[in-house]
């Protein structure tokens, strides 16, 4: 179960309606995170708070967030019709009753995921793999967690892109095999074959992420993994 992104708005504007909606939802963020499973909820539950806090700030946003199936007239009808709508007090009053309800808990399960993210991360350990490379936006990530016997290797690349006026980072990876540990098969001579299979990375960046304990792998390792791996790379640029 997921929010749309335009929840606030989308269908009838009742408090009680959304407060039901919200609700039901949070119960589902809530359950996932007594599994230890981080994701996809954590990144909705950061964009949903944003979202309303941005509204908040700034109630012109607010008509971007109305569903745009108003009316099958006219856009020039439906601008109108969208208008009447925004200038509206009744509807204007419930949907800041509505937000007003729904920070504080939004706040709260942002909270708790924040939690289980730190910890998360507190038992994970990242390091390079064999030699560093000068250049790191491009490379091999390597992850494995108890009891250690098979690790997966992905191929990373860093990306760039701007939010806001500032430079961000973002990474992509590409499974490409599981390999089983043991003492014939180290992680610096799993790299070594990596790189004469792949030659168009002759000097590769390699790190492993490591995990002490064992979590839901799709839901928590890896997306964890992955914002380690930024750092990490972001460091050594």
């Amino acid at each position: 179960m997921s929010l749309k992104d335009n929840w606030l708005t989308d269908g009838l504007i009742d408090f009680e309606f959304k407060k039901y909606q919200l609700l039901g939802y949070l119960k589902k963020v809530k359950d996932s995170f007594l599994r230890v499973e981080l994701y996809p909820h954590l990144s909705d539950l950061v964009f949903h708070y944003r979202n309303l806090i941005s509204l908040r700030e700034n109630k012109m946003l607010l008509g971007d967030s109305f569903p745009r199936e108003l009316s099958h007239e006219s856009l020039k009808k439906l601008k109108v019709s969208y208008r009447k709508m925004i200038e509206d007090d009744a509807v204007m009053n419930e949907i800041e009753s509505i937000m007003e309800f729904a920070l504080p808990q939004f706040k709260t399960s942002l909270d708790e995921g924040s939690f289980l993210y730190e910890y998360v991360e507190s038992n994970c350990e990242i390091s390079p793999v064999g030699l560093t490379s000068l250049y790191a936006n491009e490379g091999y990530l390597f992850v494995t967690q108890p009891p250690e016997r098979e690790t997966n290797i992905y191929r990373y690349q860093v990306t760039f892109f701007e939010s806001s006026n500032e430079s961000m980072r973002g990474i992509e990876t590409t499974f490409l095999e599981k390999r089983e540990k043991n003492l014939a098969s180290s992680y610096e001579t799993i790299k070594l074959n990596l790189i004469r299979r792949y030659t168009d990375l002759p000097n590769p960046a390699a790190y492993l992420v490591y995990s002490t304990i064992q979590f839901p792998y799709m839901q928590t390792l890896m997306p964890v993994a992955k914002r380690m791996l930024v750092r990490e790379v972001t460091k050594a640029a």
